[in-house]
């Protein structure tokens, strides 16, 4: 795919023109809003491809604007703030924000994260649809072509992320796959933020799992070495 428009979705200029002046030597594309309110706006006007949103806008909480551009929008969200806490991060990827970067955030980081996330649209673009594989695993269904899994017959509510790391994990079931592992699959490397970011993805991950009156435990946590599908 070509080069794609990042929204720069930050209040504090200094940052703001620091990401813009990256963007502009990589040559991507790139559009700014210092609020929440202009960020739903060029986000419904101008279809962004990704998007760098700081939680701490002056206008509204950045978690509501994930809220509000998931209401019609699956465009990958990169959340960048200054909140560091386990609860800030669930809280904004349960409101469908695809990745966490805690300030201060080298920018090689944020980038390795980008063409990630790029890599990952280019593969969804190219996706002919011709393999229609679909995994069943006890009240679990993944349709791996279509993007979409389902628990009891309703469809999961996933972020790009979560799905990938549940295709992930069921691609090996009963297989433990280690930290180290699971985050190259995922994001290509394996720094320390990955491995934190990883622990906060499986929690969000396995509640949505685990939210039937009866739940069932499909992912297994190893304790210092990593996670593992169970077959129900």
């Amino acid at each position: 795919m070509n080069k794609p428009v990042i929204l720069v979705v930050e209040d504090d200029a200094p940052i703001r023109n620091l990401m813009v002046t990256t963007l502009k030597a990589h040559d991507y594309k790139y559009l700014t809003a210092p609020t929440g309110q202009e960020a739903v706006m060029m986000t419904a006007s101008h279809n962004p491809d990704v998007i760098f949103l700081d939680l701490g806008l002056p206008d509204m909480d950045g978690i509501d604007v994930i809220e509000r551009i998931r209401s019609w929008s699956n465009i990958p969200i990169i959340v960048i703030s200054a909140r560091g806490e386990d609860e800030d991060k669930i809280a904004a990827l349960d409101a469908g924000a695809d990745d966490y970067l805690t300030k201060p955030f080298s920018v090689e980081e944020l980038f390795a994260r980008l063409r990630v996330t790029i890599r990952r649209l280019s593969m969804m673009n190219s996706d002919s649809g011709t393999d229609r594989s679909i995994y069943t695993n006890g009240n679990l269904k993944i349709d791996y072509p279509a993007g979409c899994a389902y628990l009891n017959g309703d469809e999961l509510k996933l972020t790009p992320i979560e799905f990938k790391l549940l295709c992930l994990l069921a691609k090996n079931t009963g297989k433990v796959l280690t930290h180290t592992y699971i985050t190259q699959n995922i994001w290509g490397r394996s720094w320390d933020n990955d491995i934190a970011s990883l622990r906060v993805f499986m929690v969000t991950l396995r509640k949505k799992l685990e939210q039937s009156p009866d739940p069932t435990e499909y992912i297994q946590t190893h304790v210092g070495i990593g996670y593992r599908m169970i077959k129900v």
